[in-house]
């Protein structure tokens, strides 16, 4: 396979990204393409090259981007987290791929990881280019994930935080509050999402294959957040195949909301796989786990979009 940089304007942002292409024999026929984006304050050297990789050595290309706001992408303010720009960031990928040598616009698919496992759930309800979905450990309700795992009294804190981002925004448009995507200290110090080893993982990830990554999202972020609830697209999802995958056991963004996602999706092309003895982040920090979820996502997207004999989960 071969990687290219390429960029593409999204509303007016330039968004740069890199293109997996599958090595090829000259003058065949176009190839499907997947594109992949990451979820809470991720780049695009996050695990995400891994699942670009697997996909481009089964003939299927690949394209991993960075959001407006991150990365190398441009866009201001600086790690500020829209989840709808994001999804339209997906949408302009899709069109940008659409118009790409070489990839056969009629088979795209899309790929998300915790918040952008539900931005592509909402693609698969909206936008007929997308072909084929897997979505994994996916974000589906932003209100009830951060009252759960915040508890009441963390709850109460994060909504002063909240409102003097707002107060202090309105004061002064220039000036915003920002709050660290996760903490080693979460009874001390408040995070977005309060899991100690989220932060030791992702601070090894930044050290060793991810230094664009920053601890930090703005505040207005999280306030987003709290409106965001894929569960009315879930119900519009009833012919596009879709895999869900979850790892047992999910405290972070909650396995049992991800399943009930799941079963209210109408379409009866869909495959859950349940991923044992696995946690939200060791889906990042365990390469094994890391390879056999890749596995799952390339064999769907295989089935989907090159017509493979689709085996069954295990």
């Amino acid at each position: 396979m071969r990687r290219e940089d390429v960029e593409f304007s999204s509303e007016g942002t330039t968004v740069r990204g890199w293109l997996y292409r599958p090595d090829v024999d000259a003058g065949t026929e176009n190839v499907p393409a997947v594109v992949l984006a990451g979820g809470w304050c991720y780049v695009r050297e996050l695990v995400m090259p891994y699942y670009a990789e697997a996909f481009a050595a089964l003939g299927i290309a690949a394209l991993v981007f960075d959001y407006r706001n991150l990365g190398v992408s441009d866009g201001e303010p600086r790690q500020h987290l829209d989840p709808w720009a994001q999804i339209r960031d997906y949408q302009n990928a899709l069109s940008f791929l659409e118009r790409a040598d070489g990839i056969d616009p009629d088979r795209l698919g899309a790929w998300g990881i915790s918040y952008s496992g539900g931005h592509v759930l909402v693609l698969a309800a909206t936008d007929p280019r997308v072909k084929a979905v897997v979505s994994q450990i996916p974000v589906v309700d932003g209100y009830r994930n951060m009252r759960r795992v915040h508890g009441g009294v963390g709850y109460r804190k994060l909504w002063d935080a909240i409102l003097t981002d707002r107060r202090l925004r309105y004061e002064d448009p220039a000036k915003r509050l920002y709050i660290p995507h996760a903490s080693e200290t979460p009874d001390t110090e408040l995070s977005s999402w309060p899991f100690p080893e989220t932060r030791t993982t992702f601070a090894a990830l930044q050290a060793t294959e991810a230094p664009l990554y920053q601890n930090r999202s703005t505040m207005e972020s999280v306030d987003l957040l709290l409106n965001y609830d894929i569960t009315p697209f879930a119900d519009r999802i009833y012919d596009t195949p879709t895999m869900v995958i979850v790892a047992e056991g999910d405290d972070i963004t909650l396995w049992d909301l991800e399943i009930g996602v799941y079963n209210r999706l109408p379409t009866a092309k869909k495959e859950l796989v349940v991923l044992p003895h696995t946690t939200h982040m060791t889906l990042y920090s365990d390469r094994s786990k890391l390879d056999r979820a890749a596995a799952h996502a390339s064999r769907w997207f295989a089935a989907q979009l090159l017509g493979a004999p689709a085996a069954t989960s295990g």
